[in-house]
């Protein structure tokens, strides 16, 4: 059988992720969903690939076939949660009528998300120095996901609401990574648990980037 997790060069990190919830073979599935479960309760630090594979009911070989090593499978497990994540922010800011308020509650529901998220909150919190490599050092799929994701929303918004077609890219960017700072150090400018407080900074210094 074809390993459907294996895509061609030019298919992009968003598209990979998009598509895996989706299109991706049961056994691959069946892997990931075992690997969030490990993941989830156990850590990173304290999972191997040979207890996802347990987990799952197959061979580690099996696991090592679809994802290479274990950094290959927590890549995976994290961008499958990121497109899942896509996903419900789009139905949250989908009913608001103009990019800068979708880009307001965007940043709130992407903080509230994150941080109540058994796998994304509780590695920040219980094994930080785990999982920030795949947020800074070694974040490049995800930042680049986050990015391709938020680009595709303001391109798509430049021509709705008639704005010049510059590259939304480099303001893609530093919104993810204000986002992303946020998350990793808390202790700020805001308190993270008053959406208000947040919806107030991205109203104030994020919106106004889209007129960058």
């Amino acid at each position: 059988m074809k390993d459907t997790m294996k895509t061609s060069a030019d298919e992009s990190p968003l598209a990979r992720a998009l598509a895996r919830p989706e299109t991706e073979e049961r056994l691959a599935r069946q892997i990931l969903d075992a690997a969030l479960e490990q993941f989830t309760i156990f850590g990173l630090r304290r999972s191997s690939v040979d207890d996802v594979a347990k987990r799952a009911g197959v061979s580690r070989v099996t696991v090592y076939r679809r994802f290479r090593n274990k950094d290959g499978l927590v890549e995976a497990c994290l961008l499958r949660e990121v497109s899942r994540f896509f996903r419900e922010l789009d139905d949250a800011v989908a009913p608001l009528p103009a990019m800068r308020d979708r880009v307001v509650e965007g940043f709130v529901v992407a903080l509230r998300h994150t941080r109540a998220h058994p796998l994304f909150g509780g590695l920040l919190r219980l094994e930080p120095e785990v999982v920030l490599p795949y947020l800074t050092v070694g974040g490049g799929p995800a930042l680049t996901v986050t990015t391709d994701y938020l680009t595709s929303h303001l391109r798509r918004a430049q021509h709705s609401e008639g704005r010049p077609g510059t590259d939304p890219r480099p303001v893609a960017e530093l919104m993810v990574r204000v986002a992303v700072s946020f998350l990793l150090n808390p202790a700020g400018c805001i308190e993270l648990d008053d959406e208000e407080q947040s919806r107030a900074f991205a109203r104030r210094y994020l919106a106004p980037l889209l007129d960058a």
